[in-house]
Formats: structure tokens, sequence, C-alpha cells
């Protein structure tokens, strides 16, 4: 799990990567949460789902936006979380130029920002969402969602609120073309606190369907 620092556009950024197994390995893209309300690129859930793509020989990369940690420049109210994001994409395919797909992954506020990633980059063809802010963020820019994925949600979440992600997913799954997977883990507050085994199981289950291992 190697320490990585790259450019960004306001400075470094500071990563870790785990690369690939084999050629062409595929890609997938790890956000984490809210900066303003200590999100980072350790935090639990994108630590797992980090690990749960290189379990299966991605090539993955999480990293820390802006002002976190040893990245540089100043929190940007998602504007440049976005850029950031791109930023770090294009570094991961720079080692990855035949990668046979490429996925992105992000939780709470790292969600929001892999949601518009998706909608500007037409490689990603798989999404997870896990507890997308859709009470405190628009998400009216996902017209339509290019990309099938799953959103996951806890139903105790006193921050994310389970009926608008509910009302999200209605939504989306409306669109043609694509498949919206949605689980909701019963009592789960918005960290998953003592309910992170459910959370990696449904990951998992969910990454067997589409990729077939």
């Amino acid at each position: 799990m190697p320490e990585v620092i790259f450019n960004g556009p306001e400075g470094r950024l500071e990563g870790r990567y785990h690369p690939g197994k084999g050629e062409n390995a595929p890609i997938a893209l790890i956000l984490h949460s809210d900066p303003q309300y200590g999100g980072n690129m350790n935090n639990k859930i994108c630590y797992y789902q980090y690990h749960s793509f290189a379990r299966r020989g991605f090539s993955v990369l999480r990293f820390n936006f802006r002002g976190v940690g040893r990245s540089q420049g100043e929190f940007d109210s998602g504007v440049g979380e976005l850029s950031d994001a791109a930023a770090a994409l294009d570094w991961l395919q720079s080692f990855n130029r035949d990668a046979s797909s490429c996925w992105i992954a992000g939780f709470s506020f790292g969600a929001w920002i892999g949601m518009q990633l998706l909608m500007r980059r037409p490689e990603i063809e798989g999404f997870l969402s896990v507890s997308p802010p859709a009470n405190l963020y628009d998400f009216s820019f996902l017209a339509p969602c290019p990309s099938s994925g799953l959103i996951m949600q806890g139903t105790a979440d006193t921050v994310v609120s389970e009926p608008s992600v509910q009302k999200l997913v209605e939504k989306l799954q409306s669109q043609k073309g694509i498949t919206i997977d949605y689980e909701k883990i019963e009592n789960a507050d918005h960290f998953y606190e003592n309910h992170h085994e459910p959370l990696v199981r449904k990951i998992d289950e969910y990454l067997t369907k589409r990729l077939g291992y």
C-alpha cells in the first residue's frame, strides 16, 4: 500500500495506491467524506471500499482532497474537490493505460463528488455510492445517470436522511439503460458503527455480481 504524492490543481495531493495484478488490470478511485467534518482517505468506509477492489486485482487509489493531511490547498465547497478527483483519475490512468474497466466509489461528500465525475468521464462503467447526501446537495445533474451502480444507506443515519436517498434511487431506477441497486443497512448510522460487516458483505456481493468473480 505505497504512499504516493501527485500533482493536483492546487499543488500536491497525498494518496495510497495499490497496483493491480496482471496486465490490463481494472482501476478504481475512492473518494472520502466531507473534509469539514474530519473526512479523509483513511476513513474506515473508504478503507473497506479500497480493499474490496484490491482483493479483486484492481489498481486502486484513495487520496486526500485539498487541505486534508499532506494535500495542499483549501476546502473549495466541492468545486475544487471535483477537480482534485479528476486529477487523481488522470494519475491513476497514467499508470494503467490499458485498464480493462474503470470504477469510482465514494462515501457521503465523496459519493456526491464521485457521481459528478461519473457524468464527466464516460470511461467510468460502475460506481459504489455509500450514503450519498441527497438531502444536503443537489443531485439533479444525474440526468441521465450514465452507468449502473450500487447505492447504500443506513436506516438510522441522522446526517443523510434515508427518505432523501430513497427518492434519489427511485429517480435513477426510472431511467432506461442502467441498473441501480439499493441496499439499506438496518439501524446503521452515518459512519456504520457496529455495521461494517454487513456493509462490506453487500459491497462484495455486488462486485461479485457485476464482475463475475
